[in-house]
């Protein structure tokens, strides 16, 4: 601990956000971070607990509570107080591949974890990290470290999400060679076309696969394993083949009119979005027109949150964003106490730019959409919605979300967006390999296990547990690393 007394002496300090008026202007990053010293004190705040649930990364009441890949948050917290920043980054290293990713685009597990909740302010973890990994870059400590000696044994990765290339990156350094086969453009799978560039500038991707390109992974884009790359062919070049390939399986909505022109997947507007400004800084007309459109984003989770704030980007005149489940308390209810994650109202940068640009919260809860309404084109121009409310079924006890009768209302729309999740990995892949899948069509395992039913073929990341967080892939590309190693030496050391 570097200060006692820490936790009551410093006050918690974040990283500046930009206005909302001028970071709506373009698409970059918005955080201007702290300073080295500032960014120290907030290491001192760390109180050092005895059982320092921030670095737990175990479920309590259903949900994640601390950072799922048991971070040495207390360590190197201590470390960048005493200014010892090398160090730190060495502590930082040893369990998170990619901490220039999570201290972006992760809700920090860690803070909600932190003993300080009981009676103020969490440290500042996520800004800490963000610090110490980006003090290792500026400061050429970050350099390529290819492994000194190769097993011999070949390793295909299918997928360059944040769970293929942990496993990469953990089973390069082993000495295995691993090639990672990505069926888009670029590498970076989730990183690259799921998350918009202001939460995750793409030169941070860029930046560090050349690390890894440097340190012996090859990278093939442009494959599409199972259709254009023929599984057979992997299962005979290489010694192992992990899946990676994501939850990409859209969850649509059923409602009369969904034919209707101008309704697309938030995946696909997001990647459409990325893929073109990357390509011609918008320039190309290969997106759809936003630039005053009315627009529905149907959807209330962090995918849905990013359809808001990149449409404003894009000039839209209006966004409503539509969420079926009630709006959560303001401060956690008396049976979510800490440790828990807080079920709380959280308000992200989508939603603070629509009250900045039209003064009010884009959402709309407990609500949905009961039909589509196409103009003599065919393409969209009204919605109607309607409230829902939660009945108790007498039978089973379950709750049921009802419509309520006679609650429907017509919104003018442009432009839809469908952000209601995902339904799991994608069957021409899992039929290609053969390997059975769960109800969820998640690839099946044993429990606790990476190895699917297929002789040499493994998985990991949200093909394997569903639609989940960047750190909780980055987690199953590590878990994923160890099983592969293991069963292709007879013992492993990762």
């Amino acid at each position: 601990m570097g200060k006692p007394t820490g936790f009551m002496d410093f006050e918690r300090q974040n990283s500046t956000a930009i206005a909302p008026e001028e970071r709506i202007k373009n698409f970059d990053e918005f955080h201007i971070p702290l300073s080295r010293e500032c960014q120290q004190i907030q290491g001192g705040r760390c109180m050092d607990c005895g059982v320092p649930f921030c670095q737990y990364g175990q479920m309590i009441g259903g949900m994640a509570s601390g950072c799922p890949l048991n971070n040495l948050i207390p360590e190197w917290n201590d470390l960048i107080y005493s200014g010892n920043w090398e160090r730190a980054l060495k502590r930082l290293k040893k369990t998170n591949n990619f901490p220039e990713f999570t201290s972006r685009v992760c809700p920090a597990l860690c803070e909600a974890a932190c003993t300080c909740n009981i009676n103020g302010l969490p440290v500042s973890v996520k800004e800490n990290e963000h610090g110490i990994i980006e003090y290792g870059y500026e400061n050429g400590l970050i350099q390529p470290e290819p492994p000194k000696v190769r097993t011999g044994k070949r390793i295909a990765v299918i997928g360059s999400g944040p769970s293929g290339l942990a496993a990469a990156d953990q089973l390069n350094h082993r000495g295995h060679q691993v090639t990672v086969f990505e069926r888009s453009d670029r590498i970076g799978g989730l990183l690259r076309y799921g998350i918009p560039n202001m939460k995750l500038e793409k030169q941070v991707i860029d930046r560090r696969v050349d690390i890894m390109k440097a340190e012996g992974v090859e990278f093939v884009t442009g494959a599409n394993v199972g259709i254009d790359v023929k599984p057979a062919r992997l299962m005979r070049e290489y010694d192992a083949v992990i899946l990676a390939c994501g939850a990409s399986n859209p969850r649509d909505i059923k409602v009369p009119g969904r034919e209707s022109k101008g309704i697309y997947f938030a995946v696909d507007y997001l990647t459409m979005v990325t893929k073109s400004l990357l390509n011609s800084n918008l320039q190309d007309g290969k997106i759809p027109a936003v630039k005053d459109k009315k627009v529905m984003v149907i959807g209330g989770g962090d995918t849905g949150n990013d359809c808001v704030g990149t449409s404003i980007r894009l000039g839209a005149a209006s966004v409503i964003q539509l969420e079926m489940m009630p709006k959560a308390p303001d401060t956690r209810a008396d049976d979510n106490p800490w440790p828990e994650w807080p079920k709380i109202c959280k308000t992200d940068y989508g939603q603070e730019e629509s009250i900045a640009l039209f003064g009010h919260d884009p959402r709309v809860y407990q609500t949905t959409v009961k039909e589509f309404i196409g103009d003599e084109k065919g393409n969209v121009c009204k919605a109607v919605l309607v409230r829902l409310e939660f009945k108790k079924d007498e039978e089973t006890g379950r709750m049921n979300i009802c419509e309520v009768p006679g609650s429907e209302y017509i919104e003018d729309v442009d432009l839809v967006l469908i952000a209601a999740g995902f339904l799991g990995s994608q069957e021409y892949v899992t039929k290609a390999f053969g390997v059975d899948v769960d109800g969820r069509s998640n690839v099946a395992t044993a429990p606790g296990d990476y190895k699917t039913s297929k002789e040499k073929v493994f998985v990991a990341g949200d093909m394997h547990r569903g639609q989940s967080l960047v750190v909780w892939a980055i987690r199953e590309g590590r878990d994923v690393s160890k099983t592969v190693d293991k069963y292709l030496m007879g013992y492993t050391n990762l």
